[in-house]
């Protein structure tokens, strides 16, 4: 088995080598479902390449849950609305092109409403993510983050524009 996942990794690492995640000026959407402790979050995002190495982006999040409150449930649904930078490490660690290995902070703003409640909250956070190519266009992201509401785990689809 070890001769065999010995025998994988040499043929990733002599495949066709990345140019970074994103091309600069371009564009790549994601979408897909989330986890966190405010329930199962569904998002939208798109990053756009700055830099061979770098991304700027933006996200849309929306969740549903049911909260226990003093032995009363209340529904609550939550909008986000972040923007983030990433670093993409596929040049300096010589990753095939089929992967995205990146890492980040975030900034956001997110909106809850429930029976009990209307409010608001600013976030910092920090994510760390991979995406591996299906096709030139087509991909699978995950992500994991940390340090505010946005966080917790996301897995979705990436369309290359």
């Amino acid at each position: 088995m070890k001769l065999l996942f010995a025998i994988f990794m040499i043929i990733i690492s002599t495949s066709a080598l990345a140019q970074g995640s994103l091309k600069e000026g371009n564009t790549q959407l994601d979408l897909g479902l989330g986890f966190s402790s405010w329930g199962i979050p569904i998002y939208i995002g798109f990053d756009y390449g700055v830099h061979k190495d770098i991304t700027i982006g933006g996200e849309f999040a929306y969740r549903s849950f049911k909260e226990d409150n003093n032995k009363k449930t209340y529904s609550k649904s939550v909008f986000g609305l972040s923007g983030n930078l990433n670093y993409h490490f596929n040049n300096i660690l010589r990753l095939p092109k089929i992967w995205d290995l990146y890492a980040g902070l975030n900034i956001g703003i997110l909106f809850w409403t429930s029976e009990s409640e209307n409010s608001s909250g600013l976030g910092l956070g920090a994510q760390f993510g991979t995406r591996y190519f299906l096709s030139d266009k087509f991909g699978l992201n995950m992500e994991f983050g940390g340090g505010n509401r946005f966080s917790g785990g996301k897995f979705g689809i990436t369309y290359k524009m």
